[in-house]
């Protein structure tokens, strides 16, 4: 929700709460022309928060900000405690 990129697929289109139903295979193929660390952060949310949608390399954390650190580290205690 925090991530800008992020937070403008948080509609009805991607997303059926009531169904738990997230349309991953969307979200990837829109997110094709994003930044690589706007693509990282949604795999890391798929991964973390949907039993493993996408599958994740750490080592991609080295190309985000400052910023989008923060928010990994707060997904990772919110998923982790």
């Amino acid at each position: 929700m925090n991530q800008p990129r992020l937070s403008q697929c948080l509609t009805s289109k991607y997303f059926d709460l009531q169904g738990g139903i997230i349309k991953s295979a969307a979200l990837k193929k829109l997110s094709k022309p994003w930044s690589q660390s706007e693509r990282f952060m949604l795999q890391l949310a798929l991964h973390l928060f949907s039993s493993g949608l996408a599958k994740v390399n750490l080592a991609d954390m080295d190309y985000l900000d400052s910023n989008n650190k923060a928010l990994v580290h707060e997904a990772l205690k919110i998923r982790f405690g």
